[in-house]
Protein backbone atom coordinates (compact mmCIF):
# COMPACT_ATOMS: atom_id res chain seq x y z
CA UNK A 1 0.00 0.00 0.00
CA UNK A 2 0.77 3.58 -1.01
CA UNK A 3 -0.64 6.46 0.70
CA UNK A 4 0.20 9.96 -0.41
CA UNK A 5 0.36 13.24 1.20
CA UNK A 6 -2.08 15.61 -0.03
CA UNK A 7 -2.82 18.51 2.74
CA UNK A 8 -6.37 20.13 3.11
CA UNK A 9 -7.52 17.24 0.32
CA UNK A 10 -7.14 19.17 -3.09
CA UNK A 11 -5.95 17.62 -6.35
CA UNK A 12 -5.62 19.01 -9.79
CA UNK A 13 -7.59 16.88 -12.40
CA UNK A 14 -3.84 16.02 -13.62
CA UNK A 15 -3.00 14.85 -10.04
CA UNK A 16 -6.33 12.80 -10.33
CA UNK A 17 -5.25 11.08 -13.59
CA UNK A 18 -2.06 10.59 -12.54
CA UNK A 19 -3.18 8.42 -9.87
CA UNK A 20 -5.34 6.88 -11.80
CA UNK A 21 -2.82 5.38 -14.38
CA UNK A 22 -0.37 4.36 -11.19
CA UNK A 23 -3.17 2.22 -10.28
CA UNK A 24 -3.79 0.64 -13.43
CA UNK A 25 0.24 0.02 -14.16
CA UNK A 26 1.65 -0.91 -10.94
CA UNK A 27 -1.14 -1.49 -8.38
CA UNK A 28 -4.43 -3.40 -8.61
CA UNK A 29 -6.46 -0.84 -10.64
CA UNK A 30 -7.98 0.93 -7.96
CA UNK A 31 -7.81 3.69 -5.62
CA UNK A 32 -9.09 4.31 -2.48
CA UNK A 33 -10.08 7.94 -0.83
CA UNK A 34 -9.60 7.74 3.06
CA UNK A 35 -10.76 9.28 5.85
CA UNK A 36 -7.33 11.32 6.12
CA UNK A 37 -8.49 13.04 3.01
CA UNK A 38 -5.81 11.10 0.48
CA UNK A 39 -5.39 8.86 -2.25
CA UNK A 40 -3.91 5.01 -1.52
CA UNK A 41 -2.60 2.59 -3.93
CA UNK A 42 -2.76 -0.99 -3.04
CA UNK A 43 -1.04 -4.14 -4.34
CA UNK A 44 2.36 -2.73 -5.46
CA UNK A 45 4.38 -4.90 -5.71
CA UNK A 46 7.99 -4.57 -4.18
CA UNK A 47 9.77 -4.49 -7.80
CA UNK A 48 7.06 -1.29 -8.73
CA UNK A 49 7.44 0.22 -5.55
CA UNK A 50 9.92 2.89 -6.87
CA UNK A 51 8.81 3.54 -10.72
CA UNK A 52 5.52 4.21 -8.53
CA UNK A 53 6.81 6.84 -6.31
CA UNK A 54 8.65 8.90 -9.16
CA UNK A 55 5.45 9.05 -10.30
CA UNK A 56 3.78 10.18 -8.00
CA UNK A 57 6.63 13.05 -7.63
CA UNK A 58 6.14 13.88 -11.52
CA UNK A 59 2.63 14.69 -10.75
CA UNK A 60 3.68 17.16 -7.88
CA UNK A 61 2.84 14.91 -4.94
CA UNK A 62 4.82 12.63 -2.42
CA UNK A 63 4.61 10.26 0.08
CA UNK A 64 6.39 11.98 2.56
CA UNK A 65 5.48 11.65 6.23
CA UNK A 66 2.22 9.91 5.30
CA UNK A 67 2.99 6.88 7.23
CA UNK A 68 5.20 6.26 10.65
CA UNK A 69 6.05 8.68 13.77
CA UNK A 70 5.34 11.56 12.30
CA UNK A 71 2.95 14.38 11.64
CA UNK A 72 0.77 12.67 8.70
CA UNK A 73 -1.42 14.07 6.09
CA UNK A 74 -2.74 17.23 7.77
CA UNK A 75 -6.73 17.38 6.93
CA UNK A 76 -8.93 20.49 6.22
CA UNK A 77 -12.62 21.34 5.91
CA UNK A 78 -14.01 20.53 2.60
CA UNK A 79 -17.56 21.82 3.05
CA UNK A 80 -18.96 23.48 -0.21
CA UNK A 81 -20.75 25.88 1.38
CA UNK A 82 -17.77 27.51 3.48
CA UNK A 83 -15.90 27.97 -0.25
CA UNK A 84 -14.62 31.38 0.60
CA UNK A 85 -12.81 30.01 3.41
CA UNK A 86 -11.57 26.97 1.92
CA UNK A 87 -8.35 28.50 0.10
CA UNK A 88 -7.15 29.97 3.61
CA UNK A 89 -7.58 26.61 5.62
CA UNK A 90 -6.23 24.80 2.51
CA UNK A 91 -3.49 26.90 2.51
CA UNK A 92 -2.56 25.82 6.58
CA UNK A 93 -2.62 22.66 5.97
CA UNK A 94 0.10 22.87 3.59
CA UNK A 95 2.21 25.06 5.50
CA UNK A 96 1.66 23.72 8.63
CA UNK A 97 2.63 19.85 6.73
CA UNK A 98 5.70 21.52 4.77
CA UNK A 99 6.97 23.12 8.34
CA UNK A 100 6.27 19.81 10.09
CA UNK A 101 8.49 17.28 7.66
CA UNK A 102 11.23 15.37 8.26
CA UNK A 103 14.09 17.22 6.73
CA UNK A 104 16.09 13.98 5.96
CA UNK A 105 17.19 13.58 2.14
CA UNK A 106 16.55 9.95 2.41
CA UNK A 107 13.33 9.97 0.71
CA UNK A 108 14.85 11.41 -2.57
CA UNK A 109 17.98 9.25 -2.34
CA UNK A 110 16.12 6.29 -2.13
CA UNK A 111 12.98 6.99 -4.32
CA UNK A 112 13.71 9.66 -6.56
CA UNK A 113 17.43 9.39 -6.97
CA UNK A 114 18.36 12.19 -5.31
CA UNK A 115 17.53 14.28 -8.73
CA UNK A 116 14.68 16.30 -9.11
CA UNK A 117 11.54 14.63 -10.83
CA UNK A 118 9.63 17.46 -13.23
CA UNK A 119 9.95 19.38 -10.34
CA UNK A 120 9.41 17.84 -6.94
CA UNK A 121 6.45 18.37 -4.64
CA UNK A 122 9.57 19.00 -1.92
CA UNK A 123 13.22 18.90 -2.58
CA UNK A 124 14.96 18.41 0.38
CA UNK A 125 19.13 19.26 0.48
CA UNK A 126 21.18 16.49 -0.08
CA UNK A 127 23.71 18.36 2.62
CA UNK A 128 24.21 16.08 5.75
CA UNK A 129 21.24 15.41 6.99
CA UNK A 130 19.28 16.97 10.27
CA UNK A 131 16.44 16.55 11.83
CA UNK A 132 15.76 20.46 13.90
CA UNK A 133 12.41 19.13 15.08
CA UNK A 134 12.01 15.44 15.39
CA UNK A 135 16.08 14.58 16.61
CA UNK A 136 17.43 11.40 16.13
CA UNK A 137 14.45 9.43 17.25
CA UNK A 138 11.11 11.16 15.64
CA UNK A 139 7.74 11.42 17.82
CA UNK A 140 6.38 8.23 20.09
CA UNK A 141 3.58 7.66 17.62
CA UNK A 142 1.44 9.02 15.06
CA UNK A 143 0.62 13.17 15.64
CA UNK A 144 -2.63 13.90 13.23
CA UNK A 145 -3.53 17.41 12.87
CA UNK A 146 -7.21 18.30 11.56
CA UNK A 147 -8.59 22.10 11.05
CA UNK A 148 -12.13 22.68 11.35
CA UNK A 149 -14.63 25.73 10.45
CA UNK A 150 -17.43 25.78 12.36
CA UNK A 151 -21.12 25.40 12.29
CA UNK A 152 -19.43 22.34 9.94
CA UNK A 153 -17.83 19.31 11.54
CA UNK A 154 -16.16 17.40 8.69
CA UNK A 155 -13.15 16.13 9.84
CA UNK A 156 -13.84 15.40 13.16
CA UNK A 157 -11.69 17.87 14.68
CA UNK A 158 -11.87 16.38 18.18
CA UNK A 159 -10.73 13.03 17.39
CA UNK A 160 -7.23 14.52 16.60
CA UNK A 161 -3.89 14.46 18.24
CA UNK A 162 -3.72 18.83 17.28
CA UNK A 163 -6.94 20.17 15.99
CA UNK A 164 -7.87 24.23 14.92
CA UNK A 165 -11.23 25.23 15.53
CA UNK A 166 -11.60 28.21 13.02
CA UNK A 167 -13.39 31.59 14.80
CA UNK A 168 -14.86 34.06 12.33
CA UNK A 169 -15.82 37.44 12.16
CA UNK A 170 -19.41 38.85 13.19
CA UNK A 171 -20.20 38.25 9.06
CA UNK A 172 -18.73 34.68 9.05
CA UNK A 173 -16.47 36.24 5.97
CA UNK A 174 -13.24 36.19 7.65
CA UNK A 175 -11.07 33.94 9.88
CA UNK A 176 -9.65 36.11 12.97
CA UNK A 177 -8.02 32.66 14.57
CA UNK A 178 -7.95 29.15 16.00
CA UNK A 179 -9.32 27.31 19.18
CA UNK A 180 -6.15 25.16 19.70
CA UNK A 181 -7.89 21.27 20.79
CA UNK A 182 -5.29 18.35 21.85
CA UNK A 183 -5.73 15.33 23.27
CA UNK A 184 -8.00 13.52 20.71
CA UNK A 185 -7.93 9.97 19.54
CA UNK A 186 -10.43 7.18 18.43
CA UNK A 187 -7.93 3.91 18.96
CA UNK A 188 -8.46 1.67 21.83
CA UNK A 189 -6.98 -2.06 22.18
CA UNK A 190 -9.61 -4.47 22.95
CA UNK A 191 -9.82 -5.81 26.49
CA UNK A 192 -7.04 -3.46 27.35
CA UNK A 193 -9.11 -0.79 29.62
CA UNK A 194 -5.36 1.05 29.88
CA UNK A 195 -6.26 1.78 26.34
CA UNK A 196 -9.39 4.78 25.22
CA UNK A 197 -10.86 7.20 22.91
CA UNK A 198 -10.64 10.68 24.15
CA UNK A 199 -12.02 13.80 22.61
CA UNK A 200 -9.99 16.55 22.35
CA UNK A 201 -10.05 19.54 24.89
CA UNK A 202 -9.47 22.98 24.79
CA UNK A 203 -6.12 24.32 25.16
CA UNK A 204 -7.03 27.77 23.93
CA UNK A 205 -7.08 30.66 21.51
CA UNK A 206 -4.54 31.99 19.11
CA UNK A 207 -4.77 34.80 16.38
CA UNK A 208 -4.28 32.91 12.43
CA UNK A 209 -0.42 34.21 12.33
CA UNK A 210 0.44 32.24 14.98
CA UNK A 211 -0.89 29.19 13.74
CA UNK A 212 1.78 27.06 12.26
CA UNK A 213 4.13 27.63 15.15
CA UNK A 214 1.50 26.69 17.70
CA UNK A 215 1.38 23.55 15.76
CA UNK A 216 5.29 23.22 16.27
CA UNK A 217 5.06 24.11 19.85
CA UNK A 218 2.49 20.96 20.97
CA UNK A 219 4.56 18.45 18.57
CA UNK A 220 7.68 19.31 20.18
CA UNK A 221 5.67 18.90 24.04
CA UNK A 222 4.83 15.61 22.76
CA UNK A 223 8.40 14.43 21.44
CA UNK A 224 10.12 15.25 24.46
CA UNK A 225 7.51 14.07 26.96
CA UNK A 226 5.10 11.64 25.47
CA UNK A 227 5.90 8.10 26.60
CA UNK A 228 8.82 5.85 24.55
CA UNK A 229 8.47 2.81 26.51
CA UNK A 230 4.76 1.60 25.91
CA UNK A 231 3.79 1.84 21.82
CA UNK A 232 -0.14 1.89 23.16
CA UNK A 233 0.58 4.07 25.88
CA UNK A 234 2.05 6.80 23.76
CA UNK A 235 -0.29 8.92 22.02
CA UNK A 236 -0.49 12.37 23.02
CA UNK A 237 -4.18 11.89 24.54
CA UNK A 238 -2.43 10.17 27.28
CA UNK A 239 0.21 12.45 27.49
CA UNK A 240 -2.71 15.04 28.18
CA UNK A 241 -4.19 12.65 30.97
CA UNK A 242 -1.04 12.26 32.19
CA UNK A 243 0.05 15.77 32.94
CA UNK A 244 -3.26 17.62 32.81
CA UNK A 245 -4.20 20.60 30.75
CA UNK A 246 -2.37 23.22 33.12
CA UNK A 247 0.83 22.02 32.36
CA UNK A 248 0.49 21.61 28.55
CA UNK A 249 -0.95 25.14 28.49
CA UNK A 250 2.56 25.82 30.68
CA UNK A 251 4.64 23.94 28.56
CA UNK A 252 3.34 25.39 24.87
CA UNK A 253 3.57 28.83 26.44
CA UNK A 254 6.82 28.58 27.52
CA UNK A 255 8.16 27.52 23.91
CA UNK A 256 5.63 30.16 22.22
CA UNK A 257 7.26 33.05 24.35
CA UNK A 258 3.66 34.08 24.42
CA UNK A 259 0.28 33.44 26.60
CA UNK A 260 -2.87 31.23 24.83
CA UNK A 261 -5.82 33.54 25.04
CA UNK A 262 -8.98 32.08 26.57
CA UNK A 263 -11.25 29.88 24.13
CA UNK A 264 -13.45 31.65 22.11
CA UNK A 265 -17.41 30.54 21.26
CA UNK A 266 -18.25 28.64 18.58
CA UNK A 267 -20.97 25.78 17.46
CA UNK A 268 -20.82 23.00 15.05
CA UNK A 269 -24.14 21.78 13.63
CA UNK A 270 -23.31 18.98 11.16
CA UNK A 271 -20.19 16.68 10.25
CA UNK A 272 -21.65 14.98 7.34
CA UNK A 273 -20.83 16.30 3.93
CA UNK A 274 -23.51 17.87 1.57
CA UNK A 275 -24.18 16.05 -1.82
CA UNK A 276 -25.36 17.03 -5.02
CA UNK A 277 -24.38 20.53 -7.00
CA UNK A 278 -24.24 23.29 -4.54
CA UNK A 279 -23.26 27.27 -5.56
CA UNK A 280 -19.70 28.04 -3.46
CA UNK A 281 -18.40 31.67 -4.66
CA UNK A 282 -19.79 33.78 -7.57
CA UNK A 283 -19.43 32.27 -10.32
CA UNK A 284 -18.30 28.44 -9.19
CA UNK A 285 -19.91 25.54 -8.02
CA UNK A 286 -19.29 22.02 -6.61
CA UNK A 287 -20.92 18.84 -6.85
CA UNK A 288 -20.46 16.49 -3.75
CA UNK A 289 -20.68 12.70 -4.95
CA UNK A 290 -21.22 9.63 -2.76
CA UNK A 291 -18.35 7.23 -3.06
CA UNK A 292 -19.12 3.57 -1.01
CA UNK A 293 -16.09 3.00 1.62
CA UNK A 294 -14.06 5.73 -0.52
CA UNK A 295 -13.06 2.83 -3.06
CA UNK A 296 -12.80 4.06 -6.60
CA UNK A 297 -12.92 1.15 -9.11
CA UNK A 298 -14.66 -0.29 -12.09
CA UNK A 299 -16.90 -2.55 -9.69
CA UNK A 300 -19.02 -5.34 -11.87
CA UNK A 301 -22.68 -4.99 -12.95
CA UNK A 302 -21.70 -2.52 -15.35
CA UNK A 303 -20.54 0.13 -12.52
CA UNK A 304 -17.43 1.80 -13.99
CA UNK A 305 -16.99 4.22 -11.33
CA UNK A 306 -13.29 4.53 -12.12
CA UNK A 307 -13.42 4.96 -15.67
CA UNK A 308 -16.36 7.79 -15.31
CA UNK A 309 -14.21 9.66 -12.85
CA UNK A 310 -10.96 9.68 -15.45
CA UNK A 311 -13.62 10.93 -18.01
CA UNK A 312 -14.78 14.08 -15.55
CA UNK A 313 -11.22 14.80 -14.59
CA UNK A 314 -10.42 14.94 -18.34
CA UNK A 315 -13.33 17.36 -18.67
CA UNK A 316 -12.67 19.29 -15.39
CA UNK A 317 -11.47 22.99 -15.16
CA UNK A 318 -11.30 23.02 -11.79
CA UNK A 319 -9.95 21.22 -8.57
CA UNK A 320 -10.87 18.01 -6.64
CA UNK A 321 -11.92 18.06 -2.91
CA UNK A 322 -11.30 14.74 -1.08
CA UNK A 323 -13.27 14.48 1.99
CA UNK A 324 -12.72 13.03 5.39
CA UNK A 325 -16.43 10.85 4.75
CA UNK A 326 -14.40 8.94 1.84
CA UNK A 327 -16.12 11.19 -0.87
CA UNK A 328 -15.58 13.61 -3.47
CA UNK A 329 -16.04 16.79 -4.63
CA UNK A 330 -15.91 18.02 -8.20
CA UNK A 331 -15.09 21.79 -7.01
CA UNK A 332 -14.75 25.31 -8.75
CA UNK A 333 -17.13 24.84 -12.04
CA UNK A 334 -17.63 27.60 -13.31
CA UNK A 335 -21.55 28.63 -14.19
CA UNK A 336 -21.07 27.68 -17.89
CA UNK A 337 -19.44 24.61 -17.47
CA UNK A 338 -22.57 23.06 -15.02
CA UNK A 339 -24.78 21.92 -17.73
CA UNK A 340 -21.81 19.74 -19.32
CA UNK A 341 -20.18 18.29 -16.03
CA UNK A 342 -24.08 17.26 -15.33
CA UNK A 343 -24.56 15.46 -18.09
CA UNK A 344 -21.35 13.62 -17.66
CA UNK A 345 -22.20 12.70 -14.14
CA UNK A 346 -26.08 12.13 -15.30
CA UNK A 347 -24.53 9.78 -18.22
CA UNK A 348 -22.29 7.68 -15.49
Amino acid sequence: MIRVRLPGGVATPEQWLAMDRLADEYGNQTMKITTRQTFQLHGVLKRNLRETMRGINRALMDTIAACGDVNRNVVASANPLQAHLQPEVARLAADISRHLLPSTSAYHEIWLDDKLVAGSAEQTSSVEDHEPLYGAAYLPRKFKIAIAIPPENDVDVVAYDLGFIAILDESEKEILGYNVMIGGGMGMTHNNRKTYPRLASCLGYVPKHLAVEVAEKVMLVQRDHGDRTNRKHARLKYTVDDHGMDWWREQVEERLGAKLEPARPFKFLRNGDRYGWVKSTPGLNNFTMFIQNGRVANFPGGKPLKSALAELAKAHQGNFRLTCNGHLILADVKDEDVPRMSELLAKH
